[in-house]
């Protein structure tokens, strides 16, 4: 089968022939190592793409869309490439040839592959655009290792990727990173490029990873192919293009990403199998469905738990970080019902998990240990009430259009305690008092939301925008708002969370600086989050 592998055991064998690397190349996602470095016997190509390049580099390097990491566990973790050198190509199969092709795979505790610990080959195919989906087993709890590709004499880029600690372990300090909404039209990647610099467990990208416009925006960087992607050779086309980016692969390079999508990774505001285009046949959407899907997966560090079939990607899943964290991680596209006017938003029966993950999500918090329990998902979880008085104006496409069930869920959040939610989607930095009741600015504070920014869409951001005074008048439960592009670092303790919104000022001009906008603290026992000044 294309990309399961062969022998995926820990093997003790010498490294990949005459290869070094910089910490630097390690870190950055060199997209490819010096000839110097791998040696004149290998013949390797110090070609790459460039960020904006139409065409990708010549046909000898396969690796020009970067290496990736991702879902960790204590004893495994997934590493990704896909071969493809002419990523752009237009029949969506990156100039590759169409046959199989053998990859090899190697994973060490040094980035110079002086001790490699696994190592194997897997297979892949034109049948999933070759992409490789390697799950190295046998690893050590909460250790950092270093892996690479080989096809052939080429040697891919060398990524750092990080185990979790063994289940229940005690675990002091975490850090990760919350992103979402990377237009390439909209901006430059340079807040991909600074999150590379950080020193992170994780990071936790909550949807929006390309979208389907044919969108060619005004600063060079025009979607390709320029139209409104629906085939599957469109859809791999779209990822392959985000992917040249370097800054992307930088960040990719750098640790492991756990990775949900929302809507623009298929359609805007899609629900289930109903597309949020009138007049659109609901096979014709499933075919889209499926297309997208495949190519999502093909472009991401997910597990084989995770392969499409049809349609449908289980996308839902759990990563446990020791006694520390539960990271819940969510879909709120699949399975819901169809969005509704204000009216009917309150009627019981609405979903918007779907039965089955509604039921295991109640059982994973039920169940939890650890002192954070934590919801990475895509849409505003509050309410959000954006209406200048009364009558209220809610969003049809946030669980404000389910709120029976997201009253239900906070309840759980609140029995759990020291629940955070994290969400994407919106283009902005929020943070959020989740209350037992939202239309009682007295009641408790049971929970918090945590809200990211863009790293790119909207374009360069602002403070605020002028509805912004409404949304903190009429909402007393949210705390904060900015309107810059970045990201959130999160770094947490069995004591406290702290927050940092992290941006930048502008995205249409690269080399933008970094810096805190603000910091926030969740202490472990007092839901809600207040300034770090």
């Amino acid at each position: 089968m294309p990309g399961t592998p062969r022998s995926s055991t820990p093997s003790v064998s010498s490294p990949l022939p005459g290869v070094t690397a910089t910490r630097r190349q390690a870190l950055m996602g060199a997209v490819t190592l010096s000839a110097a470095a791998l040696g004149t016997t290998l013949g390797a190509s110090s070609t790459s793409a460039a960020t904006s390049a139409p065409r990708g580099p010549k046909i000898s390097d396969p690796f020009t869309l970067g290496v990736a990491s991702g879902d960790p566990f204590h004893d495994s973790v997934v590493l990704w490439t896909r071969l493809a050198p002419d990523p752009l190509a237009e029949d969506g199969l990156g100039g590759m040839p169409e046959r199989v092709v053998e990859v090899q795979w190697q994973i060490s505790q040094d980035e110079d592959f002086s001790r490699p610990v696994a190592s194997g080959t897997v297979e892949t195919g034109p049948d999933q655009a070759h992409s490789v989906h390697v799950e190295a087993q046998g690893l050590r709890p909460r250790a950092d290792y270093f892996y690479r590709f080989r096809v052939g004499g080429e040697i891919s880029p060398v990524g750092r990727t990080r185990t979790t600690p063994a289940p229940g372990a005690r675990l002091d300090h975490f850090a990760f990173a919350i992103a979402s909404c990377q237009s390439y039209t909209h901006g430059h990647y340079t807040a991909q490029a600074h999150l590379a610099q950080e020193d992170l467990d994780l990071v936790a990208f909550l949807g929006d990873y390309i979208y389907e416009t044919g969108d060619q925006g005004e600063i060079g960087r025009g979607h390709l192919p320029p139209v409104e992607v629906r085939s599957l050779a469109e859809y791999r086309i779209r990822h392959a293009q985000y992917k040249t980016d370097h800054d992307l692969q930088a960040a990719h390079a750098a640790f492991p990403w756990a990775v949900v999508f929302d809507d623009h990774e298929l359609e805007n505001n899609w629900a289930d199998d109903t597309s949020y285009e009138e007049d659109i046949p609901p096979e014709e959407f499933l075919q889209r469905r499926e297309n997208a899907l495949k190519a999502y997966y093909e472009h991401m560090p997910l597990r084989a738990a995770q392969r499409p079939a049809g349609p449908d990607l289980h996308l839902y899943r759990r990563l446990v970080f020791g006694n520390l964290v539960d990271m819940h991680l969510l879909d709120t596209r699949q399975y819901r019902d169809v969005q509704v006017a204000d009216e009917e938003r309150g009627d019981p029966d609405r979903s918007l998990l779907g039965a089955d993950q509604r039921r295991w999500l109640s059982q994973g918090l039920a169940d939890s240990t650890a002192t954070w329990n934590v919801l990475a998902q895509q849409v505003f979880f509050s309410q959000r009430d954006f209406a200048d008085g009364a009558p209220t104006d809610f969003s049809d496409d946030a669980w404000d259009n389910y709120q029976v069930e997201r009253d239900a869920v906070r309840d759980e959040l609140a029995e759990v305690g020291n629940a955070v939610v994290l969400t994407g989607d919106v283009h902005a930095n929020y943070v959020v008092d989740v209350k037992a009741d939202f239309d009682d600015p007295d009641s408790a504070t049971v929970a918090t939301e945590l809200v990211g920014t863009s790293f790119t869409s909207g374009r360069d951001g602002v403070e605020q925008n002028p509805g912004d005074e409404v949304q903190l008048r009429e909402n007393p439960h949210i705390k904060f708002i900015n309107r810059n592009r970045g990201y959130v670092r999160n770094t947490l303790t069995p004591t406290e969370w702290t927050v940092d919104y992290r941006v930048v000022d502008r995205v249409s001009e690269p080399d933008a600086p970094i810096r805190d906008r603000a910091r926030f603290v969740i202490e472990s026992g007092e839901p809600g989050a207040r300034p770090l000044v």
